[in-house]
């Protein structure tokens, strides 16, 4: 597909930390884990620093959904969870995305959230972009860009997805979904924050005693929160045991860049077999090569607790 072309420097200064508030919105296969969870209550906590939009309902398929379809309503059902135990409206603020992938014939999916983040993305300026909080298969952000190329000029993408560059391979669950959807980031120009998995985000990590500590007191929101993280695996496990809250590390980018540390790289070419190739003349993007952990979960601790004290 051919893209409308961004000027270098343009999309160097764009992929600059930002240090206004941001407007977001948060793309999220929900009911595939447990991490999405947090992030979307981190974003919804962090106002100061970020303004939600819209949440978008993403397609998963694994031992938690019988296909895609079903994923994404799944999803949607645990975001409107979400959102009641925080007292926060759905109407006009959760869409249902894609119900298929965009799959090796490069099929666009059409559905609400897509029709959403077109029309949000167009109503923005390049001066002032719309975020894309990606947190799972990257299906809607990719069916957007292909319906409406144009929208590259006015969106930054901050994605959850694929392994270090260093990896042996990149078959992380959110980018082998849809490696075709995938390749149209890679490949479009627009700017892009990739997060990656094994190798970085991994250490973004918490146990069982730590969430009974400082997020399970924290009301209703805490108990559900932490409830989804206890019944991930089964209770014999729990011991030595720890689990990687991923999803939380975009959002944690846009509050406070320090605790994301990033370069700019030549954006990565995703190969048939799945692993990363390279190419020093292609356009660049930012990468995260690393987490503070601490920080990004002392914010979030703190944030809970006074969202809990004051209900």
């Amino acid at each position: 597909m051919n893209f409308p072309a961004i000027d270098e420097s343009v999309r160097v200064a764009r992929l600059a930390p930002h240090v206004r508030k941001a407007r977001v919105v948060i793309d999220t296969d929900t009911f595939n884990e447990i991490d999405d969870q947090f992030a979307i209550v981190y974003a919804l906590l962090s106002e100061d620093r970020m303004t939600t939009e819209a949440i978008y309902a993403a397609p998963y398929f694994n031992s938690r959904s019988t296909g895609p379809a079903d994923g994404m309503e799944k999803s949607y059902e645990e975001i409107l969870r979400l959102l009641e135990l925080m007292g926060r409206p759905a109407d006009g603020f959760v869409f249902k995305g894609s119900t298929d992938y965009v799959g090796a014939g490069l099929k666009p999916q059409r559905n609400a959230a897509v029709e959403d983040l077109i029309a949000r993305a167009m109503a923005s300026t390049p001066e002032d972009p719309l975020y894309i909080i990606a947190l799972a298969a990257i299906t809607n952000v990719a069916s957007a860009i292909m319906i409406e190329p144009r929208i590259i000029d006015r969106i930054v993408v901050c994605w959850l997805g694929g392994h270090s560059l260093q990896w042996p391979h990149t078959r992380e669950f959110n980018l082998k979904q849809d490696v075709p959807g995938a390749r149209v980031l890679f490949d479009s120009g627009v700017p892009l924050v990739m997060l990656p998995c094994e190798g970085v985000v991994s250490t973004l990590s918490t146990t069982i005693p730590e969430l009974e500590r400082y997020v399970e007191p924290s009301g209703p929101l805490g108990a559900f929160l932490a409830g989804r993280v206890k019944g991930y695996e089964d209770e014999d496990k729990h011991i030595g045991w720890s689990k990687p809250i991923w999803d939380m590390a975009p959002v944690a980018y846009l509050i406070d860049a320090s605790w994301t540390p990033s370069t700019l790289v030549p954006s990565p070419i995703l190969t048939p077999e799945v692993t990363w190739s390279f190419d020093n003349s292609r356009h660049l993007i930012r990468y995260v090569h690393r987490i503070d952990r601490d920080a990004i979960f002392r914010d979030f601790f703190v944030k809970l607790a006074a969202f809990a004290k004051s209900k």
